[in-house]
């Protein structure tokens, strides 16, 4: 089990990404377009019957839920609890059988080499310190188990999404990095470095048809997104700057979506541990 220690700073820095992802709306998200992405990794990932499977930075269970269902013995771990109840509901909802467990994508609570498969929808990219995360999914994973991984691509609608939100957002604590960058193939080698074989990358989009506009998009994201909610809470009342904002995330929108239709561009990489 990992011994690292964190300091005050780094528990006061996980208290406030705990409260942003509790913020706005995000169950609803996952309701309203997400949910197709869990179950393109849990293919990607080939549970068999009795694996022991860990979802890090679960969320509220798009992956882990159908995970169980392949027959997978499951843990969903997330940062903020506060999303497991919407997954409980829907996992009850779909007959899914399986263990929700608040945990730091970070400093995992679990003994080494202790899963067959390690995976992460959309969540472990958010963790800010991207090798610390890639250790501890390494960790975890025993020998021959496979790591899986599909994150948002720097050229996506999200990834220029955050590129918009970084001018207007505070300076980011010491090591983060930009949540993107585990969808730049080069960038997760480097991670999981020589510790891992049987590397398989492939990029997809998932189609959202829920945005009219840009200004659509951007409205959505204010009120359900809690890295949205964030940035347009550090501005304050400081008029201005919200609008410069709300003008640059509209232009975001507007350059993916056509005719009510976006493409949302992905990375699913797959690897197996030495």
């Amino acid at each position: 089990m990992t011994t690292q220690t964190s300091t005050p700073a780094d528990v006061e820095l996980k208290a406030k990404h705990r409260a942003m992802w509790g913020s706005g709306d995000y169950p609803g998200m996952v309701t309203d377009f997400l949910t197709p992405l869990g179950p393109v990794l849990v293919g990607a990932v080939g549970i068999s019957t009795g694996d022991r499977v860990l979802d890090v930075a679960a969320g509220t269970g798009n992956a882990a839920i159908p995970a169980a269902l392949a027959g997978g013995d499951v843990i969903a771990s997330d940062l903020t609890p506060e999303l497991f109840e919407a997954g409980r509901r829907d996992a009850e909802a779909r007959g899914a059988r399986l263990e929700w467990q608040q945990a730091d994508a970070e400093h995992l609570p679990f003994d080494d080499a202790s899963f067959d498969v390690v995976m992460s929808c959309i969540g472990v990219m958010f963790a800010p310190r991207h090798q610390q995360s890639a250790d501890e999914l390494v960790r975890v994973t025993r020998p021959d188990g496979t790591i899986g991984l599909l994150s948002w691509t720097p050229q996506s609608i999200v990834g220029q999404l955050f590129a918009t939100l970084k001018p207007f957002a505070p300076p980011p604590p010491p090591g983060a990095q930009p949540p993107p960058l585990w969808g730049d193939e080069a960038h997760v080698r480097e991670l999981l470095g020589d510790r891992v074989t049987d590397v398989r990358e492939s990029r997809g989009n998932l189609r959202v048809e829920l945005f009219a506009t840009g200004s659509h998009f951007r409205d959505y994201f204010k009120s359900h997104y809690g890295p949205t909610r964030a940035v347009y809470a550090f501005l304050g009342d400081d008029d201005a700057r919200v609008a410069e904002l709300d003008a640059a995330l509209a232009e975001v929108g507007d350059g993916f979506i056509g005719d009510g239709v976006s493409q949302w561009e992905y990375l699913l990489l797959t690897a197996r541990r030495r």
